[in-house]
């Protein structure tokens, strides 16, 4: 089936996986009390694949996250230039968001409540493999417990050669989290303390500093952001990065953490629906380029047979009072 259904038997909360449209969580919800939580926003219908793979759900990107300027780079001492059928759907001429989000992910494992998918390179969008400079592999392993929706990232380096790659997870967060609240009782936080300067959505190379950075970090009301910032300066405590939005009406909230290998958090309020996107990443927009050109963009090289792992975590439950 290439939609999977997840359950979790003691509470009811449930989550649907398109593992034909790049293996995308398009819908979670989650029990906090007597409440059914939705928290994940797609177009309806999402699993026919009548929409752009990237707006809706919760697009995973690999071997890159975010742009890369004018799809083109050097690595290694060979010019890569990506086609137009990757720039995505913003008009720039910028390639974006990897090429596993609009792709069929093999299934590993399924269970009631957890399923594993895959996705290689050459593989599984094979006229893509000479479009980086080799071959890399994902694994991902959703599994619900509870309230809470568990991604176990797994990134591999099948091949001879260093893999040079980053990965980010694009969840589209509801706003309100329930019917009965309006998008003014939302607040968006995130533990932020800088930013990455960017010129028609691309980092410069500088971080800069400033009051809306702050805030953010200190929470922010939904109505007053508009949103599409590469933020880092990302702050961890016990190694677990916990980003919140919160429905103070409802008494609700949800709680995205993830481990502190993911160093940028892109903020992103798109204007075709009522949402906000807190998304993880392992380094910024454009890595490739800027890590060489001496900036510390967080690029990651994996070498030859070795694995990276890492996990997401979104879970509902009760906000302070």
């Amino acid at each position: 089936m290439p939609v999977v259904a997840l359950n979790d038997p003691q509470t009811g909360s449930n989550a649907r996986i398109a593992t034909h449209l790049g293996f995308n969580c398009f819908e979670f919800i989650g029990q906090a009390g007597d409440e059914s939580v939705s928290v994940i926003h797609a177009a309806d219908e999402f699993e026919n694949g009548e929409h752009p793979p990237s707006h809706s759900g919760i697009p995973l990107l690999f071997p890159y996250p975010n742009r890369i300027r004018g799809g083109r780079y050097s690595w290694a001492g060979k010019r890569y230039e990506l086609p137009e059928s990757l720039v995505g759907y913003e008009g720039s001429g910028n390639a974006i968001h990897g090429f596993c989000l609009d792709r069929p992910w093999r299934v590993l494992n399924q269970t009631d409540s957890s399923v594993t998918g895959i996705f290689r390179i050459s593989e599984d969008a094979p006229e893509r493999l000479p479009l980086w400079p080799t071959d890399g592999e994902i694994e991902i392993c959703y599994s619900l417990n509870a309230a809470c929706l568990r991604s176990d990232i797994t990134v591999r380096n099948p091949t001879d050669v260093p893999l040079p790659w980053g990965f980010g997870n694009h969840s589209y967060f509801r706003i309100p989290l329930a019917a009965s609240s309006v998008t003014g009782d939302c607040t968006v936080h995130a533990p932020v303390s800088s930013q990455w300067e960017l010129d028609g959505c691309l980092p410069t190379g500088r971080i800069v500093h400033g009051n809306d950075v702050a805030s953010l970090d200190g929470g922010r009301d939904f109505d007053t952001l508009k949103l599409d910032d590469v933020y880092t300066g990302v702050r961890s405590v016990n190694g677990v990065v916990e980003c919140r939005i919160v429905d103070r009406a409802a008494g609700t909230q949800v709680v995205q953490r993830c481990d502190d290998s993911f160093r940028e958090i892109v903020a992103f309020t798109p204007p075709w629906t009522t949402a906000v996107c807190l998304e993880p990443y392992t380094c910024t927009t454009d890595a490739i380029n800027l890590q060489q050109q001496g900036v510390d963009a967080g690029l990651r090289v994996l070498p030859p047979g070795e694995v990276w792992t890492g996990w997401i975590e979104i879970a509902v439950g009760q906000a302070a009072r």
